[in-house]
Formats: C-alpha cells, structure tokens, sequence
C-alpha cells in the first residue's frame, strides 16, 4: 500500500475511540485530514471537535461539523493527531506543519491522546526528523545559540508563521536519548513557546498503519 493508503487506514482505524455525544480533539497534518473525513461519516453521533489548527478547522467546517472554543470544554475523551516520529514509549517529535502548540494544548486537556501514523514514523530513538521549537520572533538567535549548545543545528523555517504569530526554529543533528529531560530544558528558554517533543505527555494509544495494510496497535 502507499503511504497515503496507510494514512486512511489508520484514520479510519481512529473511528473505534469515538465516542457518541462528545466533543473530538483534533490534530494537524495530512493523517488528521484522513480522520477528518472519516469523522464525518459519523458527525451525526458527536456534539463536534475542538482543533488544533485553522487548516483542520476549515477542513471540519467544510463538512459540517461543529468547531468548539477550548475554552468552552472542561475535558476531551479523545485527541487524535499525528506524529512525525515515534519511538517506542509512545514518545513523539511534533511540529511538522507548525501547530505544535496549539496541539500540545489540546493534547493536555484529553484523556486519551490516539496518535495516527504509519510504519515510516517509528524510531527507536527521536531526532533524525528535525525538532521543531516554536519561538518569539525577538528571541530567534538566542535560542539558535542556546540550541547550538545542546548540541543542535538550528535552522530558521523561513516565510512560516504560526497560527499564534510566531516563527519556528527546526534543529537537526539532535540524538534525544532523553527526551523528557530535553523537553523541559528548551521549554525553559526564554522567547520559547513550546519545543515539538510530546514526551512528558505522549500518546497514550498509537495506531500504526503497517506495509500489508494492517493496523498496529500500541498502549502504554
């Protein structure tokens, strides 16, 4: 199967952890638009979905289903999103499509969180795939020479800005043998908004879309 099949797959998978008269936590990505479109062949079930970005937003309004304020929600049964990598303690590098913090966010507020990706995305250790860091534009070169120090390779994502107003910074040549503790220490720069790793708080369920088109599953 292509890549793109198994990112169906998966998203039709995600359908299972649904439950009826709830509100959905939505991520990001080209994974998430597969979901999408498979929550929309059961919307008449849910109240709606609370997102993760306004290119999700748009794709679930375009199919009618309501969009909630976080704001206006006490707790989520579920959030379904992406990843760009994933190792084995269901520890992920986020980021990609630059809605790490709006993802992290709802990510908080769910009980669940049900990561959807195929095989591609497992890794026994993070860091090949560049980790994203969404940073205050002023603070750009300072957190590029703290990362530096890290052992990192920053690289400014020219002409993106996030949905909060933000640029973001993409560092290569990271290996994360610790990824909770890499998390807090470029949490705790200052000008940095949130780092792309989802370790403190990884996914509690990932759905794996394999070569054969079969679908992995993997609990904490």
């Amino acid at each position: 199967m292509t890549q793109d099949e198994l990112k169906k797959v998966v998203g039709l998978a995600a359908l299972q952890y649904v439950q009826p008269d709830t509100v959905v936590g939505i991520g990001t990505g080209s994974t998430v638009m597969h979901f999408i479109d498979a929550l929309a062949t059961v919307k008449h079930l849910i109240k709606g979905a609370v997102s993760s970005s306004e290119a999700s937003t748009l794709r679930l309004k375009n199919l009618g289903i309501t969009i909630f304020d976080l704001n206006e929600i006490d707790t989520l049964s579920i959030y379904v999103d992406g990843a760009d990598e994933i190792n084995p303690h269901m520890q992920m590098i986020k980021g990609g499509g630059a809605a790490l913090t709006r993802e992290k966010i709802v990510a908080a507020v769910a009980e669940k969180f049900i990561c959807i990706a195929d095989s591609s995305k497992e890794v026994d250790m993070l860091g090949s795939f560049p980790l994203p860091i969404e940073v205050i534009s002023m603070a750009r070169t300072y957190v590029a020479r703290e990362l530096v120090k890290l052992g990192g390779m920053p690289k400014y994502r020219q002409h993106v800005v996030t949905d909060n107003g933000n640029i973001i910074l993409d560092v290569h040549n990271l290996r994360i043998v610790d990824p909770i503790t890499m998390e807090k220490t470029i949490n705790a720069l200052p000008g940095v908004v949130t780092v792309g790793l989802f370790a403190m708080r990884g996914a509690d369920i990932a759905l794996i879309g394999m070569a054969d088109g079969m679908v992995k599953i993997m609990k904490k």
